[in-house]
C-alpha cells in the first residue's frame, strides 16, 4: 500500500485524536441488539508463499492456500476483486473453502471506484453485487475505496450514487482526498450522509496521512486498514492506542470490527497481528481472538473442519 507511505517517521505525531462527541450521539440513536460483538482480523491475500513451512504446512498446494489462511485468520481484505469482477464460480469456490465463521471483505472493482463519476456505475455495481452475494453468510462488508482525486466537490455525485445503490449488500466507503477532512462542515455533512444511508466508514491508520485516521463512526460496524512500517516501534505504539478506543466503542454499542494489517514485508504481518491479538485478549470487554500459530508439518491435505 503506497498511499501515505513515508520513509522517515521522525516528524510524525502518532498520538490518537480525542474521541468525537458524534460517536456517542450515533449510538444513542441506534437500536441495540443482542448479537455478540466480534473482531475480524486479516490481511490482503492468501497467496503467501512466504508462509509455507511456517503459517502454512510446507507442501500446501496453491489450491489450498485459502484453506490454510482461514485456519490462521478469520477475515480477508479481498483485493483481487478490485481488479476484476469475479465469476460466480470463483466466488463459490472461495466460500466452499472456509468455515461459517470466516468473512470476506471484497474491495469493489476499480472500474467503478476510479473511472469517472459513481452515478454512471450503478449497472456495473449491480453486476458486481450479483457475483459477490454468492458468498452468502461468508460476506462481511464490501468496501469502495475512492481515489485521491474524488473530493468533496463530488458530494452531489456521491449522494445520487448512494440513493441508487442496492441496500441488500453491506457497504463501506474509504475517502482519501483531503477536502473531506480539512473542512469541518464538509466532514460533518459527509458523515450525516453516511449515517442516513447506513454506510460503514473505512478508517486508515497510515503514517503519511494522519487526517484519514478520522475516528468517526457512522454505523455499528467498522473497517480499519492498519499500515505498518516493518515492525517499527511506532507500529506497536499505534496499536496500543487502538485497544482502549475499541473497548470504548464496543461499550457504546459497536458490533463488528474488521481490522486489516498491511506491512511491506508479509512475514511481519503475523508478528504484528499476534501482538494485537494479545493486547485484545488481555483487555476485559473485548471479543476474544486466536493467535496465528506455526504449522511446519509436511501435511498436504488440509481438512476444512
Amino acid at each position: 500500500m503506497k498511499f501515505g507511505k513515508l520513509s522517515d517517521l521522525s516528524n510524525v505525531d502518532f498520538t490518537f485524536p480525542e474521541d468525537l462527541v458524534e460517536n456517542q450521539k450515533l449510538f444513542d440513536n441506534i437500536s441495540q441488539n443482542s448479537d455478540a460483538s466480534r473482531i475480524f482480523i486479516g490481511t490482503t491475500g492468501w497467496y503467501n508463499k512466504e508462509w509455507l513451512g511456517t503459517y502454512y504446512p510446507k507442501k500446501t498446494s496453491t489450491n489450498s492456500y485459502l484453506v490454510a489462511y482461514s485456519k490462521q485468520l478469520n477475515s480477508i481484505e479481498l483485493n483481487t476483486t478490485h481488479y476484476r469482477i469475479p465469476t460466480i464460480e470463483n466466488i463459490k469456490s472461495w466460500s466452499d473453502k472456509v468455515d461459517k465463521s470466516f468473512r470476506f471483505c471484497p474491495k469493489i472493482t476499480q472500474s467503478i471506484s476510479h473511472r469517472g463519476l459513481l452515478i454512471d456505475k450503478i449497472n456495473l455495481l449491480n453486476n458486481f453485487y450479483k457475483s459477490i452475494q454468492e458468498l452468502g453468510d461468508s460476506l462481511g462488508i464490501c468496501f469502495l475505496q475512492l481515489p485521491e482525486s474524488y473530493g468533496s466537490d463530488k458530494k452531489g455525485d456521491l449522494k445520487h450514487f448512494l440513493i441508487h445503490t442496492p441496500s441488500h449488500i453491506p457497504l463501506a466507503l474509504e475517502f482519501r482526498e483531503k477536502s473531506w477532512f480539512s473542512n469541518r462542515k464538509e466532514f460533518l455533512d459527509l458523515f450525516q450522509l453516511l449515517e442516513s444511508f447506513k454506510i460503514t466508514p473505512v478508517i486508515s491508520d497510515v503514517a503519511g496521512r494522519r487526517d484519514v485516521l478520522h475516528l468517526r463512526l457512522s454505523t455499528n460496524k467498522l473497517i480499519v486498514r492498519f499500515v505498518g512500517n516493518n515492525l517499527h516501534p511506532t507500529d506497536y505504539y499505534r496499536l496500543d492506542q487502538w485497544i482502549p478506543r475499541l473497548k470504548k466503542w464496543f461499550e457504546f454499542g459497536l458490533k463488528e470490527v474488521y481490522f486489516f494489517f498491511h506491512q511491506p514485508n508479509i512475514n511481519n504481518v503475523p508478528i504484528i497481528i499476534n501482538y494485537f491479538v494479545k493486547q485484545v485478549n488481555n483487555t476485559e470487554g473485548l471479543p476474544r481472538l486466536k493467535e496465528m500459530t506455526i504449522n511446519n508439518s509436511e501435511n498436504t491435505q488440509l481438512e476444512l473442519f
